[in-house]
């Protein structure tokens, strides 16, 4: 068996040359039917929590079903690295800040654009590598990206930048090992934690995360992220790590306020479904987070 065979298998992709047919029957239709797809999308912006607003490219229906079919049936098999912990089943905030807990330093990097920033062009070489031909290779990326990105709001884009990005994964993971230390990423959310803050070692990991990050073709958001020590509130994904893994002090309070509220007055400020989503993030926390010291709300 040769290396290529074997790192195809490993990523669990078809065998070699895989075919525009084959991608067709997967999706129950026609290869001319498949050619005949005419790409269409709704651009719209929404607000962000952190200020600014962020471009939605949402596909028209008929693409959407057909992302969706690609997403199950072409992606669905497929091996992303054990670090990337957004999208994938089994995998949450909590998973992916339950690494960084009692380390002495943690550091956050934000890759501006992510999505957009996702090239097309490493999706075309990614799905050749893991065993399609040309030709399908090609479809699957006119179907997939838009504007020479992955579009945010296309279902198969959160897998898409998992899989591509496997490689990225690994640097950083192999990165973070070296000194001792551990790493995440969950989308756009890269984290590294080590467990000795010696300053030296934290300039150089920094220095050198952004230089892989860079070699991805991504950019750095220096609005966000950072370096935390232990006597300042270390974050991960919205979860404190400072001594296990607990929701922030103010999230907490909140929660306690609606609490009160539900028991003296019987209603609250929040609608039905927001309280119930609040009360099942609270929930998935606790569980998952389990003998990682969570403290109660």
């Amino acid at each position: 068996m040769g290396i290529w065979t074997s790192l195809r298998r490993l990523f669990g992709g078809g065998r070699p040359g895989y075919e525009i047919e084959q991608l067709a029957e997967r999706l129950e239709m026609t290869v001319e039917e498949l050619r005949a797809i005419q790409p269409r999308y709704r651009s719209f912006t929404v607000p962000k929590r952190s200020g600014g607003s962020r471009t939605i490219d949402a596909p028209e229906d008929r693409l959407k079903l057909i992302q969706r079919r690609i997403l199950y049936r072409v992606l669905g098999g497929l091996r992303a690295h054990r670090c990337a912990h957004g999208f994938e089943r089994g995998r949450s905030i909590v998973t992916n800040a339950r690494p960084h807990t009692n380390m002495r330093v943690v550091i956050g990097l934000d890759l501006r654009d992510f999505f957009p920033t996702t090239d097309a062009r490493r999706v075309q070489r990614y799905l050749r590598f893991v065993g399609w031909s040309r030709a399908a290779a090609r479809e699957i990326v006119r179907l997939t990206t838009w504007q020479g990105g992955l579009p945010q709001g296309a279902p198969t884009s959160p897998r898409l930048s998992n899989l591509v990005n496997y490689r990225l994964d690994a640097r950083l993971d192999g990165l973070a090992r070296s000194f001792g230390g551990h790493y995440t990423r969950y989308a756009d959310d890269i984290t590294i934690s080590l467990s000795e803050d010696r300053h030296e070692q934290v300039f150089t990991v920094t220095r050198v995360a952004r230089s892989i990050v860079r070699d991805f073709g991504y950019e750095v958001n220096e609005r966000k992220g950072g370096v935390r020590r232990r006597h300042q509130r270390q974050q991960v994904t919205g979860l404190v790590v400072n001594e296990g893994i607990a929701l922030p002090r103010e999230t907490r309070r909140w929660l306690r306020a609606v609490e009160h509220h539900l028991r003296t007055r019987g209603s609250c400020s929040l609608a039905e479904d927001e309280l119930q989503g609040w009360l099942a993030y609270v929930s998935m926390v606790h569980r998952q987070g389990a003998g990682a010291g969570i403290p109660d709300a």
